[in-house]
């Protein structure tokens, strides 16, 4: 081959062809021999590869071979031996012309360089997603640790390019990166910290793939679908996508629903405003007629029993209804809620339940229901809560309790 390209040149030159034309002649031959005989070398080789691989993943039980051909990693691994005998042919092809074998080695040695670097990228992005189709792995931040090492393989690549192109050793470029270290450090800022993040929230398990949760600040309220290196991506119940930075989730404030979604229910802590002027104490008609309601029946006819044997006890004046131990509407009532809740379905009785008074305000006295459902998907949550206060809020009037309502303007 090298007899032929110096056959070539002589004959130019000597049909009149400046030197310097019949050698970039050469080298153009050259080079679209070279680009010829790589091109057919490589579709034969990929085709031929390709088939056997995909038919054997095809045929396997192990899925990994399967993420191996969908990440490519078979098509760039069928480039090797055509780079391998491109490289062995050049020094033969342009031994007569060393300034274009030089340059050509160069770029060559280039393609090798990137070639690695995809083919290594296919593997880790191969095991990537191996390990998100295995349960264990499914809320983990895979992602991140991934980044972190394209991220490296990149800068390891990028060093022994320059170490080709400038001919000078990769020990040149290090002692260089060193004494540039203050500005690499400010470059990836961010991604350091998003490495570091990735790293405590993965050991401490403060947030996984999959966990609801709520971050004011970016209007965050749903969903984590990704985790990785410079951001968490959540899926709001809007349908849109918020986007955080990694390390915020280490460095500020947000909640994380996964304590609720594992337990045995959802909590329901809301309040009724009660009318402050419709409590009033319970005649004896007044429990009489109460007792006809099954759920407070049987606490009715215990406390009448005790508030009268306390007051027959003490002799105390009941013409006035408040002199003694009474029963009030209030109280009745909370009581009522408390049975209502404990024998409700879908009210986990096995956790907390109470009805409890907070302090007066101006809107009335709040009676709050503290509950867990134990169905905790969001729809039918919200279905569950708006039943059991349809409920309570049709039954205060039985009560004689009135709701408070802001009434704006006055009549007349």
């Amino acid at each position: 081959m090298a007899e032929l390209t110096r056959y070539f040149y002589k004959l130019l030159v000597t049909n009149g062809v400046s030197e310097t034309i019949a050698e970039f002649l050469n080298v153009v031959i050259g080079i679209f021999v070279l680009l010829i005989v790589l091109y057919v070398l490589d579709r034969l080789i990929k085709k031929v590869l390709l088939n056997l691989f995909k038919r054997y993943a095809s045929k396997s039980t192990n899925t990994f071979d399967d993420y191996l051909v969908k990440n490519k990693t078979f098509d760039y691994l069928s480039h090797i031996l055509p780079l391998s005998i491109s490289i062995w042919i050049i020094p033969k092809l342009f031994i007569a012309f060393p300034i274009a074998e030089s340059y050509l080695e160069i770029l060559f040695d280039i393609l090798v360089i990137a070639l690695t670097i995809w083919i290594v990228r296919s593997i880790l992005r191969t095991f990537r997603d191996f390990l998100k189709s295995l349960e264990s792995f499914k809320d983990k931040p895979i992602d991140s640790y991934v980044q972190v090492f394209v991220i490296f393989i990149w800068v390891i690549g990028f060093i022994f390019i320059f170490s080709s192109i400038t001919g000078k050793s990769i020990w040149t470029f290090l002692t260089a990166l060193g004494a540039m270290s203050a500005v690499i450090l400010l470059i990836f800022k961010d991604t350091i910290l998003g490495f570091v993040a990735s790293i405590q929230v993965a050991v401490n398990d403060t947030v996984r793939i999959g966990d609801w949760i709520t971050m004011d600040k970016y209007g965050a309220d749903g969903d984590v679908i990704e985790i990785n290196l410079s951001s968490v991506k959540v899926q709001n119940f809007d349908k849109t996508i918020t986007t955080i930075p990694t390390y915020h989730l280490t460095s500020q404030s947000f909640r994380n629903w996964r304590g609720m979604m594992d337990s045995g229910g959802r909590r329901i802590k809301r309040a009724i405003l009660i009318k402050a002027s419709s409590i009033k104490f319970l005649s004896e008609n007044d429990v009489d007629r109460l007792k006809k309601v099954e759920l407070i029946e049987k606490y009715l006819d215990e406390a009448q029993q005790k508030v009268n044997s306390y007051n027959t006890e003490h002799k105390i004046n009941k013409e006035v209804l408040m002199n003694g131990r009474n029963l009030s509407n209030m109280g009745v009532f909370r009581k009522y809620v408390e049975s209502y809740l404990e024998n409700h379905p879908y009210i986990n009785n096995e956790m907390t339940i109470m009805s409890r008074q907070l302090a007066p305000t101006a809107e009335g006295t709040p009676l709050e229901i503290y509950a867990f459902s134990n169905d905790k998907v969001w729809k039918n949550y919200e279905k569950i809560v708006a039943d059991i206060f349809d409920h309570l809020l049709s039954a205060i009037p039985y009560f004689d309790l009135e709701v408070f309502e802001l009434e704006y303007g006055s009549k007349k």
